[in-house]
């Protein structure tokens, strides 16, 4: 394969996957702009390397990338992010459904947010990515049994979070 024709594969499947990738990133980070920098990252890590990588493993590889870089990027980071309770569109909106769903999306990634970084991983794979559990293991270079237990105690998480807690309801603690 020539270095042009490499070249012209990666372009295709970067363009493919970009909107796919960002979806997960931004459920990993919470924010839209990091997570489109994650990606670019990620995929600029994966060019380098793009013609050793067996084609029938991209994706898992990919994935990989971007879950490492992610955590490349939180460890550098150390900071906490304080996300707004509501995004800023909600507040010209005058469609009551639309700010709702708005007002949702918020509130889920501030619980998000709240989730140690390997739960909130394997949540994005799953349920973005529509990953198997299998698939997630494989990804995140752990068992099965970490998977299940990392996506257990996120759901866990995000049900007893305040943003969902309906008035009245008893917090469980697990």
């Amino acid at each position: 394969m020539t270095t042009h024709e490499s070249h012209g594969d990666f372009a295709e499947f970067a363009a493919a996957a970009w909107p796919r990738l960002v979806r997960i990133a931004h459920m990993l980070t919470g924010d839209f702009h990091e997570a489109e920098d994650l990606v670019q990252t990620t995929l600029t890590k994966v060019y380098a390397r793009w013609r050793r990588i067996p084609r029938d493993d991209v994706d898992t590889y990919v994935r990989r990338a971007l879950v490492n870089n992610n955590i490349s990027r939180i460890r550098k980071k150390r900071v906490s992010h304080l996300l707004t309770p509501f995004l800023p569109e909600s507040l010209h909106c005058t469609d009551k459904g639309h700010a709702e769903a708005v007002e949702r999306r918020a509130a889920l990634a501030q619980a998000l947010a709240t989730l140690p970084a390997r739960q909130r991983t394997v949540l994005a794979l799953r349920y973005v990515d529509d990953l198997s559990d299998p698939d997630i293991a494989t990804v995140l270079g752990c068992s099965l049994g970490t998977v299940k237990t990392h996506a257990r105690r996120g759901l866990v998480a995000l049900r007893n979070h305040p943003a969902f807690a309906a008035p009245g309801r008893v917090q469980k603690v697990v």
